[in-house]
């Protein structure tokens, strides 16, 4: 029986899955990078895509905006087999070091959304990466020999509730940017038994009242991904 919302039969998704929030991002993903791709789902704009990334079987996934939907969608991946699950997706730079389109590695999540919360019953609780996968995504990092940056995130779940100067205070904490899927994502790999990480590229600084030129964010986001499956082919018989 096909999970409720991932509606993909066992063997249709490879162990190794990129996650973009967007079905758009997701279909760029498998026409720029993918080939022999294959189609596994359609349902409800959760596109999803499966075919091989320099040999190695790849899967692309959409997610859907905020933790309740990746969630949903990291818990049918996994009943479907995937073993590795990665974010590739944007955020909101509070620190003010990062520019527009850079690139960030996230070392941690600090859980500021309700579905983290539900699943914990209110206990404390520190979401990370699989310590291989971040070390993969670092290293594929350091060797596209551009700049990047390793760091914290916050997740949140309300994108227009974001008030600038609470969201900017997060940087005094190690706080880099924020963004709306990790933590869950960490979360339910850790109790899935999975591995997980998350690359992101800024799309702004929390408070600017628009996102950077589209071409300078399609430059940032294309690298994102070229990094994120590189990082894949470097886990490639680790994980």
């Amino acid at each position: 029986m096909s999970p409720l919302h991932v509606r993909a039969k066992t063997g249709e998704v490879a162990p190794f899955v990129l996650l973009p929030g967007d079905p758009g991002r997701a279909e760029y993903i498998a026409e720029t990078f993918l080939e022999d791709v294959t189609t596994y789902n359609t349902y409800r704009s959760l596109l999803g895509f499966t075919g091989t990334y320099k040999g190695l079987p790849v899967s692309v996934q959409t997610t859907g905006m905020g933790c309740p939907s990746a969630s949903i969608v990291a818990e049918e991946l996994v009943q479907l087999g995937a073993r590795v699950l990665v974010r590739v997706g944007t955020s909101g730079a509070v620190d003010p070091a990062l520019s527009a389109a850079d690139l960030l590695v996230v070392q941690g999540a600090v859980p500021l959304d309700g579905t983290t919360r539900q699943y914990l019953e209110n206990r404390p609780y520190a979401p990370i990466p699989s310590w291989p996968v971040l070390k993969a995504l670092e290293r594929a990092a350091a060797a596209s020999g551009e700049p990047y940056h390793v760091g914290l995130v916050a997740t949140e779940d309300a994108f227009y509730a974001t008030n600038p100067e609470n969201a900017r205070a997060w940087h005094r904490y190690g706080v880099m940017a924020f963004e709306m899927e990790a933590a869950a994502l960490f979360l339910v790999a850790k109790m899935r038994g999975v591995h997980a990480g998350a690359l992101l590229t800024v799309s702004n600084q929390i408070g600017d009242t628009e996102f950077v030129e589209e071409s300078l964010l399609r430059r940032g986001v294309h690298r994102m991904i070229e990094t994120a499956l590189e990082g894949l082919v470097l886990l490639e018989g680790e994980v």
